[in-house]
């Protein structure tokens, strides 16, 4: 027979060495301990407000449990259909939590680790989720029998060295973030991770490797990677974070595997490719070649490639490339010249590219521009030759590519950088030449100091001269008084201690 109403309070404690059911139990301040082999039943719901229940029986509670004072899981097991909201004290012991829900259910940690956490939600599809607003660390196993575990974009499951996650499958695993940690990787032992990454060290010695896994939030670039020229193109809804720890001698091998509830869409894996991401706020990049990653039957899609260091990981298909994929880009020296090579691994709606150039890293200005391949899965190649580099007058260049969309949209390609050694220290140029009004004189030096103008006819005379002061860099200045002139021919002189520049200017 229940009870209907269970308070303790005070220093009174219930010793459960048999069978004992509540419709509620409230406790305020006593020790309740359920001993090895004795349940609680408890129809309704358990707030612990005060003191301890303590289990090493079986507590099983039909409503919610909350807990503000401790709960000291023991040797037992806790079985819970409503919500679980810890704001006290968890003693994590060897005890064992089972969400047996019929309905949607929220575990609320508060900054609780637990030993072993089974999750058998039995309702609907939709109606099967236990939600983790917050980081809940598992200390020994995730085990899931049926239902959903989802985490707040920002929350993690946290697996630690030697615990385990069993039971994942279609329908029945974790949404949201799952952490794994394993140590003492050598060797060339496969170590399956448990949140659909599998690595095999090769050889390598990884003291301690952590896998975060995001997946099912249907999130751009919190659990899938997008194209940010085309959203529409978009990997499965699946990233793994990897840290190896170290940088491994040669590459390890990487295992990915998804169940068919984050294909994002993606229908066909016949020809599907990893994608690399060095941060998360980097351009994707391919990895390894296309691979059949399509299931035989029931069993996950799966692809491997070699990891070679710490990245995000994702997966997509040939008609789902993630953005105009950046092979090399390198920037080498030629004689006068600067020769800028680049190779994209796949494009889609590439345009073209803007190949720009910069004296400080800071402020950059248009060279040329050379036409993209549309949309391909080949690798393409392209060059861009700046001539008489000299002429920037710096003795450090910066190069980078802005890669421009059919549609407009733009991506910025990594910096490269090209010591100029030689006379790079002063340059000189006019515009508009032939000129009307006035013409304009840019003066780039790695020195300020007092620059002296010089304009002369054909015969030499001179008809204009000044002196400037210029700061180290590039200045301007315009010479409107030589809009006066008669139309011909004219050398302007422009002259910084040793260093002197003669151009050809015509007056219109």
């Amino acid at each position: 027979m229940k009870q209907p109403y269970l308070p303790i309070a005070g220093l009174l404690g219930l010793i459960a060495a048999q069978p004992l059911a509540a419709q509620d139990l409230t406790n305020t301040g006593a020790i309740i301990s359920v001993g090895n082999g004795a349940t609680l039943y408890v129809s309704g719901s358990v707030a612990n407000t005060s003191g301890t229940l303590q289990n090493n029986g079986t507590v099983q509670v039909d409503g919610a449990l909350q807990n503000a004072g401790t709960l000291d899981l023991g040797t037992g097991t806790l079985a819970v259909k409503g919500n679980l909201t810890n704001t006290g004290t968890v003693t994590p012991g060897t005890g064992e939590v089972v969400l047996t829900g019929t309905g949607t259910q929220t575990l609320t940690p508060g900054g609780a680790s637990i030993y072993k956490l089974t999750v058998n939600n039995t309702a609907a599809a939709g109606s099967n989720i236990v939600s983790v607003p917050a980081d809940l660390t598992l200390l020994s196993q995730l085990a899931l029998t049926a239902g959903i575990v989802q985490t707040a974009p920002g929350a993690k499951i946290i697996v630690p060295n030697g615990a385990t996650v069993t039971g994942e499958a279609a329908g029945r695993y974790v949404k949201g973030n799952l952490q794994v940690t394993r140590t003492g990787l050598n060797g060339s032992s496969a170590v399956d991770f448990g949140n659909g990454a599998t690595l095999n060290p090769n050889g390598n010695n990884l003291p301690q490797v952590t896998i975060t896994r995001s997946a099912g939030l249907s999130t751009a670039n919190v659990t899938y990677g997008t194209d940010p020229q085309n959203p529409a193109a978009k990997g499965i809804d699946r990233i793994w974070t990897v840290d190896l720890g170290t940088t491994p001698a040669t590459p390890a091998s990487l295992t990915l595997n998804w169940v068919a509830d984050d294909d994002n869409g993606l229908t066909n894996f016949s020809q599907a490719r990893v994608w690399r991401q060095l941060t998360a706020s980097a351009p994707w990049e391919r990895v390894g070649t296309l691979t059949n990653a399509s299931p035989a039957g029931p069993s996950p899609r799966t692809i491997t490639v070699n990891a070679t260091n710490s990245a995000r990981f994702t997966v997509s298909n040939t008609s789902n490339p993630l953005p105009v994929e950046l092979l090399r880009f390198t920037a080498e020296r030629k004689a006068a010249d600067a020769v800028l090579r680049w190779a994209t691994a796949s494009e889609k709606n590439n345009d073209h590219f803007d190949v720009e150039v910069s004296i400080d890293g800071k402020e950059f200005k248009h060279l040329g521009r050379v036409a993209g391949h549309g949309t391909t899965t080949s690798e393409s190649e392209y060059q861009y030759l700046d001539a008489q580099i000299i002429r920037h007058a710096a003795p450090l260049l910066y190069y980078r590519l802005r890669q421009v969309d059919t549609n407009g949209q733009e991506q910025l390609s990594p910096v490269r950088t090209l010591q100029v050694e030689g006379e790079f220290g002063f340059a000189a140029q006019a515009w508009p030449n032939p000129f009307g009004s006035k013409f304009d004189v840019e003066i780039r030096t790695t020195q300020a100091g007092p620059v002296d103008l010089t304009l002369r006819d054909a015969v030499g005379r001179t008809l204009l001269s000044r002196r400037l002061e210029v700061l180290q860099g590039t200045s301007t200045f315009s010479l409107t008084e030589a809009g006066k002139l008669p139309q011909g021919v004219y050398l302007l002189s422009v002259q910084q201690q040793k260093h002197r520049a003669v151009i050809k200017i015509t007056r219109e």
